[in-house]
């Protein structure tokens, strides 16, 4: 855990137990930098990210406050999850695909989706640079780099990898439809039908989705809603059950939002080398961190090209545009070619478009926008889930990304709230989808990248009541 992380923990740890009441003044950034031999940076950090969990509030030439709100929030899941451990053919499509239809249309409150509200992008700045391009399109480009991609996207993609101290250059990339597209060819280049795959518990769903497509057996590992997937099951699972690699979401997880500390990437990926055991790394969230810095990627660590890392502009700028990319390491031939054999090509426009909106600068402006914006948002809904759920409900607290993971008190169905919700026009995601052998029955997932209105705020109240019934 980070310092600026620890410290947050500590502070909203006394919050939670009523050391520092509703209105009490913590301490300057001075005063604690001094006390706890900090930076100013890294106390200011840790304010942040209290600020954006909804537990304290500034106030204007006076310092930092405990917020009113703090006073009733839920407590956060605070055990790793349990599940059996068995490696076992996936069956989760129908089931999800039940979920997600029942909330396509745009006048459900779409609580359940996988994706922010488009509002929140700068769709008119990328349809000007799509426009241009359009106009003042090199016939050659449309046949040039088909499948690796448009060489000045790559250039810039691996750019923002430098930047972040990952060592990835333009060559090392395959620009793909999406992550989704990403993450299959990676882990189509390193298992065939048959055999296991280890992956977090409760799973994203699209991950569980591909395995079944593929013939591929999950294997659930325990992961902490905080800290993510434990070492020591993982390193055991690995022993009992041979996989043939592993499917993680280090940064952000969905639905969790957990993230993994720095050093247990370190711990992962080192673990992971002496397996000789590839890792597919879901990387889709990690821009968009609360803090001041965005966390690494388990890839920075990665010095034998065992880590396929999987990353898009989809949840951060452009979901309809469908541009992600993969960096494979050692396995970056084997991906190119499943990726000529598949699809060949991924949309040309699209990538001249996003190169055009990279190198005329304003991306990191966006972004930093988009995440005050996400902050924001996610102490309303925080403070939402403590007004109208149940007693005993506990939910997370992520510091970055845009979903929230609830636990209902024991006994709850989730699948019966989602059902009941969706005919009054409120989709959720039930916690039964995110794993394989539908666990996870009293949990749900909430997407909070769409602003509380009053309309928003009227459904959370109807899943609260829903929640509290029996």
């Amino acid at each position: 855990m980070k310092r600026y992380q620890a410290l947050a923990d500590d502070i909203a740890r006394s919050i939670r137990q009523g050391l520092l009441s509703p209105g009490q003044r913590l301490p300057s950034v001075r005063q604690a930098s001094a006390a706890r031999k900090l930076s100013p940076a890294t106390v200011f950090q840790a304010y942040y990210l209290l600020e954006s969990q909804g537990l304290v509030e500034p106030r204007a030439r006076s310092g930092y406050y405990v917020s009113e709100r703090a006073r009733a929030m839920p407590p956060e899941p605070d055990t790793a999850s349990q599940p059996d451990g068995q490696a076992r053919a996936v069956d989760v499509s129908e089931l999800v695909f039940e979920v997600l239809e029942s909330a396509m249309a745009r006048d459900i409150v779409p609580l359940g989706s996988a994706f922010m509200s488009p509002t929140l992008f700068p769709l008119a700045r990328l349809g000007r640079a799509m426009a241009h391009e359009a106009v003042h399109l090199d016939p050659r480009s449309t046949v040039d780099d088909l499948t690796p991609g448009n060489a000045e996207l790559r250039r810039h993609i691996a750019l923002r990898y430098r930047i972040g101290a990952v060592p990835i250059g333009a060559n090392d990339l395959v620009v793909c439809n999406g992550a989704i597209e990403a993450l299959n060819l990676s882990i189509a280049a390193v298992t065939r039908p048959g055999d296991a795959v280890l992956v977090e518990s409760p799973c994203f769903y699209a991950a569980l989705q591909t395995l079944e497509r593929r013939g591929l057996h999950a294997i659930e590992v325990p992961t902490h809603p905080r800290e993510g997937i434990e070492l020591g099951a993982l390193d055991a699972a690995i022993r009992r059950h041979a996989p043939a690699a592993c499917w993680l979401m280090t940064n952000y997880q969905n639905p969790l939002g957990s993230s993994l500390p720095e050093a247990k990437k370190r711990e992962l990926v080192e673990l992971l080398a002496r397996h000789e055991l590839p890792l597919i790394e879901d990387d889709v969230y990690g821009e968009l961190h609360f803090g001041a810095h965005r966390p690494a990627p388990a890839k920075a660590f990665d010095t034998r090209g065992l880590v396929l890392h999987c990353s898009s502009f989809s949840k951060t700028l452009a979901p309809g545009y469908r541009i992600g990319w993969a960096a494979p390491g050692r396995y970056a031939q084997r991906v190119a070619r499943l990726k000529l054999t598949n699809t060949l090509a991924t949309c040309v426009p699209a990538q001249l478009a996003i190169a055009r909106y990279l190198q005329r600068g304003g991306y990191d402006r966006h972004l930093r926008g988009l995440r005050k914006t996400l902050a924001t948002q996610q102490a309303a809904y925080l403070d939402a889930v403590a007004r109208y759920f149940p007693q005993g409900t506990r939910v997370t607290r992520p510091d970055g990304g845009y979903f929230l993971w609830i636990e209902l008190p024991e006994g709850s169905d989730a699948l019966a709230v989602q059902r009941r919700a969706a005919q009054q026009g409120i989709s959720i995601a039930p916690g039964p989808i995110f794993s394989a052998n539908r666990g996870y029955a009293h949990c749900l997932r909430l997407n909070y990248g769409h602003a509380l209105d009053a309309r928003v705020d009227a459904a959370l109240q109807v899943l609260g009541a829903l929640s509290s019934a029996r």
